[in-house]
């Protein structure tokens, strides 16, 4: 089974189902399918076949979801694009992807055609209406189509090759902490079998009412509130952007019985002076992922709004869930829960032996979600995937029931005078201050101690002092793992999953 079979098995025997809504617009799982099919006939069209690379430049919204479903039921590899990357984070996407044509909203057409000279391989820009109301005229430049003409050229009875689970169905560029992104390559039974395992996990059905905001082009959303929604036959609530205003506005109004999103937006939605707890009161569930949710706000936000919050875990490399907190045993605040259907974690050394229950070790992950491997890098795929274990760079523990903990990057970790501090322990202190809204913290040059720790914080509260949030900071943690510096800001600098980046806040420390 793949996800387009399934997509169209559900076309047939819950033909009348709303698939989605988008702009209050319903569309069936029958108009769905029928797209999808049109999609995939008119890239067959024009001359694309399996094995060809397709990448997709757009937001949230129903092109994104008929070309994904469309080029894979072609066999047509996809590589989702974060829309708003600069033209150089683009540009390396599509030459490294071998790319042949792109789907893109029509707000791109300008970057487009300034890097048709770069991008000799491309054949074809699929143009998508930025605003659904008005039509896109056809392009003058005979490599630009518009996606509805696409879509109107294509033909109903399309059968397209058959789908092998090997096959590469979706490459996604991972953020590249260190050097170029790299392309993991995710095959149809990665993509079916994680949107599967994790709708099972989480007892998704056809009745749920998904609250789709998170960035399709992301792997999180790509899997937990679209792919296995959609294998459930429930009903998307797609959100073109998140906005609190808009979240409160979907699940009051349709109902919704999940959301998902990451820590960042569970804050907002806190923070949100009009947040009332009674347009939450459909949830049955909310999902965080994507970074570690601090427990303080997890524990504020499910008083506030009496909602169950399930935290877990993933990377790109996994499609990605590898984890989440169980429905049906106790949730544990902090913990990213217990491994889900069919996929294996554990804790190793540094040699890869299991370290005992409680230690500390780098997370790896076994099962048929773990990607192929990295596009055209085979000595970067070798050093990630070992003895059939990906090794995921995160640093964890795991406790007696079998529930683990993320302690943090490998990457991120500071050495104080010879004694590991973890970030998230310091921050976890921080959030729990009444006055502070976000924090984050990274380590930074020390002559005496090699390293000491530096704290950004947002706070709502002006008259909040570095002082006295240090001797706030003194009660709760070592000596070692206090804060030298605190730094009061606007605001955290975030990726567009919302994901706080530290990377950029070490970039504002001058080397030595």
């Amino acid at each position: 089974m793949d996800l387009t079979t399934r997509l169209h098995n559900t076309s047939i025997e819950s033909a009348d189902k709303i698939a989605y809504y988008f702009m209050d617009q319903p569309t069936t799982y029958a108009e769905l399918d029928a797209a999808v099919t049109k999609f995939a006939s008119g890239l067959e069209q024009l001359g694309l076949k399996k094995g060809d690379h397709i990448a997709l430049l757009l937001g949230n919204s129903p092109h994104f979801i008929i070309a994904l479903y469309g080029a894979m039921r072609l066999g047509v590899t996809v590589i989702p694009v974060n829309p708003i990357y600069t033209p150089e984070e683009i540009g390396y996407i599509l030459l490294n992807g071998d790319i042949k044509a792109v789907v893109a909203l029509d707000l791109l057409v300008p970057l487009a055609e300034k890097m048709g000279a770069m991008l000799p391989k491309v054949e074809h820009y699929i143009i998508c209406e930025s605003d659904p109301t008005k039509k896109v005229e056809p392009p003058a430049n005979d490599k630009l189509k518009s996606f509805a003409e696409v879509v109107a050229s294509g033909d109903l009875a399309f059968q397209g090759p058959q789908i092998f689970e090997d096959d590469v169905a979706v490459i996604l560029y991972t953020s590249g902490t260190t050097g170029k992104p790299k392309g993991a390559m995710l095959t149809h039974k990665n993509l079916y079998s994680n949107a599967s395992d994790t709708g099972m996990y989480l007892k998704m059905n056809n009745e749920d009412r998904v609250i789709t905001t998170l960035p399709m082009f992301h792997v999180f959303s790509l899997t937990v509130v679209v792919n296995a929604p959609l294998i459930s036959g429930a009903t998307l609530l797609i959100a073109p952007k998140f906005s609190p205003k808009d979240i409160f506005r979907l699940a009051k109004k349709y109902e919704a019985t999940i959301f998902a999103g990451v820590p960042t937006m569970y804050n907002f939605l806190y923070q949100y002076p009009e947040g009332d707890p009674k347009d939450f009161s459909s949830l049955r569930l909310c999902i965080s992922g994507g970074s570690s949710l601090p427990v303080a706000l997890l524990k504020n936000f499910e008083k506030k709004f009496n909602v169950f919050v399930s935290e877990g875990y993933g990377l790109s490399e996994a499609s990605p869930v590898t984890a989440f907190n169980p429905l049906d045993r106790p949730r544990k605040p902090g913990s990213i829960g217990t491994s889900i259907l069919n996929v294996k974690n554990k804790v190793v050394d540094v040699l890869g032996e299991e370290v005992p229950v409680g230690e500390v070790g780098e997370l790896v992950v076994q099962g048929p979600n773990v990607m192929k491997g990295y596009y055209k890098m085979p000595e970067e795929t070798a050093a990630t995937i070992r003895d059939g274990w990906l090794y995921t760079g995160d640093l964890a523990k795991m406790d007696e029931e079998g529930y683990f903990y993320i302690v943090d990057r490998k990457k991120d970790m500071v050495i104080v005078g010879g004694f590991n501090v973890y970030p998230r322990e310091v921050e976890e202190v921080l959030y729990d201050h009444p006055d502070v809204v976000e924090a984050a913290v990274i380590g930074i040059p020390d002559p005496e101690q090699g390293e000491a720790i530096k704290c950004f914080v947002v706070t709502k509260n002006s008259e909040l002092t570095a002082q006295a949030l240090m001797n706030y900071c003194k009660e709760r943690l070592a000596k070692y793992k206090l804060p030298t510096i605190i730094e009061f800001i606007d605001e955290l600098p975030k990726n567009t999953t919302g994901k706080i980046l530290r990377r950029a806040l070490k970039d504002q420390i001058p080397s030595k």
